[in-house]
């Protein structure tokens, strides 16, 4: 009886070994022929924005690396929500990608989704833009600190332009208000160009964007930036200070990268990783980040995850704070 036991023990041992060998030889195998088809990398907004265009030249030179069809399909929704649920609620195999853009570290904290950057594994980082305070060429204001010290000696008066509430830029312009111990009255906008518009009708006093946003008005004598608000000086306006540099700890910036579903085998991320890298290295994506005036911001996959979960931890306390004003 006992030998007949043990017996019964040992074949189902072996069983299960063998079984566990099998499925392991089976997901290696899967992730040394990866990939075998076409590969789709959802972008959450529009098509023709900075977003659907970084992702396509992107999917044009992994294609050339990867040997496989690299499609880009738009899914918008929700500030971004419905796109990045779809690739979250993919089958985590590689074949399914998604753009992230900042906003996969601020939708949950802004109330549009339980979705995060958390929900994914990250193959790269790609780009900066950074934020930028611009003001009318004949304000007041030649430099930040002047900007600051009226907008706290007359608390919500100084009107500042944003891209809507919760974005980006209105996120930023609120993280340089309490860096500084000040009150903005933020204007909220249906994206940059009607604020930018609003600042050149003098309808407002300032705009939060992206220097690269401004650039035409700032070249033509219209406007004047008066920081940057990223880690470092921006190659659109590189006489322009860093707010760190003048005395602010403040970083707010958009930036785009690629990511996988969570759960996707590790072999095949660091294929994509791998095939990130030499995308990043690339002459033609180079050239477009320069003309859109975009910063060049390559992160491999581990270091944009650190990055990510980061960004996500400070909206979860910044944007509440937000909200409430």
């Amino acid at each position: 009886m006992i030998s007949h036991k043990l017996g019964k023990i040992i074949k189902t041992a072996v069983l299960a070994a063998a079984v566990s060998f099998i499925a392991a030889g089976t997901t290696a195998n899967a992730a040394a022929k990866f990939p075998r088809k076409q590969i789709q990398i959802v972008v959450p907004y529009a098509p023709g924005g900075a977003s659907d265009t970084v992702a396509r030249i992107y999917g044009k030179e992994l294609e050339k690396q990867l040997g496989k069809p690299v499609v880009v399909v738009n899914r918008t929704g929700a500030s971004g929500a419905v796109g990045l649920e779809s690739v979250k609620n993919s089958k985590p195999d590689g074949y399914t990608m998604s753009y992230m853009p900042v906003e996969s570290t601020m939708i949950s904290a802004l109330g549009l989704s339980d979705i995060s950057s958390d929900d994914f594994t990250f193959v790269c980082r790609i780009m900066t833009i950074p934020a930028a305070i611009t003001v009318s060429k004949d304000a007041k204001w030649n430099t930040l600190d002047d900007f600051l010290k009226y907008a706290k000696e007359n608390p919500g008066k100084v009107t500042v332009g944003n891209s809507g509430p919760g974005s980006i830029w209105n996120v930023a312009a609120a993280s340089l208000e309490q860096a500084a111990g000040v009150k903005f009255n933020h204007v909220p906008f249906d994206g940059a160009a009607p604020a930018i518009a609003a600042l050149l009708g003098k309808n407002i006093d300032a705009v939060a964007v992206s220097p690269s946003e401004v650039k035409s008005n700032v070249d033509s004598g219209q406007f004047k930036v008066l920081a940057v608000l990223g880690d470092k000086r921006s190659s659109v306006v590189p006489d322009v200070k860093t707010s760190k540099e003048l005395g602010y700890d403040v970083s707010a910036m958009g930036w785009g990268g690629f990511a996988v579903p969570k759960g996707t085998p590790a072999d095949v991320v660091k294929i994509l990783d791998d095939a990130s890298a030499k995308v990043a290295q690339s002459q033609a994506l180079k050239d477009l980040l320069a003309q859109r005036g975009f910063e060049y911001a390559y992160l491999n996959g581990k270091d944009m995850d650190a990055f990510a979960k980061s960004q996500l931890e400070n909206y979860k306390v910044l944007i509440p704070k937000l909200i409430k004003k």
